[in-house]
């Protein structure tokens, strides 16, 4: 039994997703003559309230894209220190669209209204760059899939809106934080001008990222999709994919939370750990003792047949998911107190 913890991307097509890829309705979506794919694209749109709405192959390139919808080269992103678009998509914003990161000294990757509005720079002061767009991600990757208070969030939205910025989500694991909370992909759509949703994490896909949004923004999104290479033929075998996760694979999130706060409550009790981190939703970020060794933990559980990321300085991370079985939790569970 393999047990791999490393993330929530490592899953693979349960059998009711691949018969619904297997009897997809397909066409060439780079004309917009995918059904399956169309289907998709209004289902999500309709669900957060938003006019439109494009498939994308891979979260970074619909957050990469977003971006170049809000800037113009030179301009400045603002962004937490923690940000996924700063931190794991290869310094895309400064070399698709030439614009640099202002990053906020946040809490586990959420900051406050009051951040943005000491980060934003004078419009009339040209020696520093352009203040145009703020970026949110909820979960917070790097930050333990922390859920933002949703009434800083609309205090962020006011901010924006009297300093003509945009407003983007990452909301790659948005579906987790609209379980744990009990919010609605409604209520974000409100607030936000884009938002990228991700289906091959917590969802359970193969591939696949959505782009949503208001009109006069989204207009240039194919066009960008295009220039970034992400262009798709029949690609309903995947969409197809995404449609059966929102039917069958959300609301289970909740057990996804549930095991990994056993799992935090385990590590807790271990004298060889130093803290973990608050536990909202599936990811588990702890540090182990000084006088622990890091690496020689991973690969005490990885002979043990249980895999997990280090991810340096003592901290390590543990992520559930769809593929994640009771079986395999009992196991680790009990590998774990043996530690």
């Amino acid at each position: 039994m393999i047990i791999d913890l490393r993330s929530d991307t490592v899953t693979k097509p349960s059998k009711g997703m691949l018969e619904a890829m297997l009897n997809a309705q397909v066409g060439d979506d780079v004309y917009k003559e995918d059904p399956t794919v169309n289907a998709l694209e209004e289902r999500i749109a309709k669900m957060f309230g938003k006019p439109k709405a494009l498939f994308f192959p891979t979260g970074s390139m619909a957050n990469q894209a977003a971006i170049k919808l809000h800037t113009n080269p030179g301009e400045q992103v603002i962004c937490d220190k923690y940000a996924h678009v700063y931190n794991y998509e290869g310094g895309g914003a400064s070399f698709n669209s030439g614009v640099s990161c202002r990053l906020i000294d946040g809490d586990r990757g959420m900051f406050t209204a009051n951040q943005v509005v000491e980060s934003i720079n004078p419009p009339d002061f040209y020696h520093s760059p352009l203040t145009s767009l703020v970026a949110v991600e909820n979960t917070t990757n790097k930050g333990g899939g922390a859920c933002w208070d949703f009434e800083e969030i609309k205090k962020i939205r006011t901010i924006c809106d009297d300093h003509d910025l945009g407003y983007h989500l990452d909301g790659a694991r948005l579906w987790n934080a609209l379980v744990a909370k009990g919010e609605t992909a409604a209520q974000y759509g409100d607030l936000f001008d884009t938002i990228s949703v991700c289906l091959s994490k917590g969802l359970g896909c193969p591939i696949g990222s959505v782009l949503v949004g208001n009109e006069d923004i989204m207009q240039g999104a194919i066009r960008i999709r295009k220039i970034f290479g992400g262009g798709m033929r029949q690609v309903g075998y995947l969409a197809a994919a995404g449609l059966y996760a929102l039917d069958h694979h959300v609301e289970r999130l909740a057990i996804d939370h549930s095991k990994a706060q056993e799992i935090g409550a385990v590590l807790s009790n271990l004298s060889m750990i130093k803290v973990v981190e608050p536990i909202e939703t599936n990811i588990i970020i702890f540090e182990v003792q000084p006088d622990v060794n890091e690496t020689a933990f991973v690969q005490q559980l990885a002979d043990a047949n249980i895999h997990i990321i280090g991810m340096g300085g003592g901290k390590l991370r543990i992520v559930t998911h769809l593929d994640y079985t009771d079986a395999m939790h009992d196991k680790l569970l009990g590998i774990l107190q043996s530690m």
